[in-house]
């Protein structure tokens, strides 16, 4: 590593040590700002393709909520995701939905659906904001999406709650199912977590009616763009280590660097 990459690197993690409270709340007011403009021409246009004629009504064995509200949740997510990241989106709502079933657990079906297939918003170029993580600017502008369509603000609580912590399955599975369902889904499309619990059969009409298309090195490329892009966003997240290892010279600091360079004397 050069002199200049050092002092690089030095300089972004003074940065984050000495003004972290400084860019939490720059987040949040980009959050705001561009939650209220970066709405994407396609889903404005109000002549987009419905979502219902799209969607079966049910895929192994599981019922997709057909409410008005679903049925433009689906259409505006299929305007402004790619392909790969809407089946995701769906894939998560069906896996959750069978695991949970198989449980017996009682949940709000429209919650789980809603919050399924907006969840990966903050993936999308419109959505992102210079310094919240992806999962926060998902959750952001999914709750924009559902109080402009009047949604109590309390449902719409839940469905933030749910996407802003799909990524951190030890705390969003200790809360309530709607919530829980989200990072289970996700986790078991991400990574195949626990999916042996899903029956071959259901498995097969799942990924047959919702095919991955290419999902491993799409998820992938855009962990790689979010590290290149908004590096401090990563801060303290999973996806920072895709950053260090793709990205020379990536000047993210680690847990390690932060508690090392606490202004104490010991």
């Amino acid at each position: 590593m050069t002199d200049g990459n050092k002092s690089t690197k030095n300089f972004a993690r003074r940065t984050v040590l000495q003004h972290g409270a400084g860019i939490a709340a720059v987040g949040a007011i980009s959050a705001l700002t561009t939650a209220a403009s970066a709405t994407p021409a396609a889903a404005r246009t109000t002549g987009a393709k419905s979502a219902a004629g799209t969607l079966p009504s049910t895929v192994a064995g599981v019922r997709i909520p057909d409410s008005r509200l679903a049925r433009e949740a689906a259409t505006y997510a299929q305007g402004v995701c790619s392909e790969t990241i809407f089946n995701h989106s769906l894939r998560t709502y069906l896996f959750a939905s069978l695991i949970f079933d198989r449980r017996g657990v009682a949940y709000d079906r429209e919650l789980v659906f809603l919050a399924a297939v907006l969840h990966d918003l903050g993936l999308m170029e419109a959505f992102q904001t210079p310094t919240e993580r992806f999962e926060v600017d998902g959750a952001d502008a999914a709750r924009k999406f559902l109080t402009q369509r009047y949604m109590p603000p309390e449902r719409a609580e839940v469905v933030w709650d749910a996407i802003a912590l799909h990524t951190s399955v030890g705390i969003a599975t200790r809360k309530r199912p709607e919530i829980a369902m989200i990072s289970v889904g996700s986790g078991m499309d991400f990574a195949g977590n626990d999916l042996k619990q899903i029956p071959s059969d259901a498995l097969q009409d799942v990924l047959t009616t919702f095919p991955r298309k290419g999902f491993k090195k799409d998820a992938v490329d855009k962990m790689i763009s979010l590290c290149r892009t908004k590096p401090m966003a990563e801060l303290m997240h999973p996806f920072a280590e895709v950053g260090r290892r793709h990205i020379p010279d990536f000047a993210v600091p680690t847990v390690e660097d932060l508690v090392l360079a606490a202004p104490f004397t010991e």
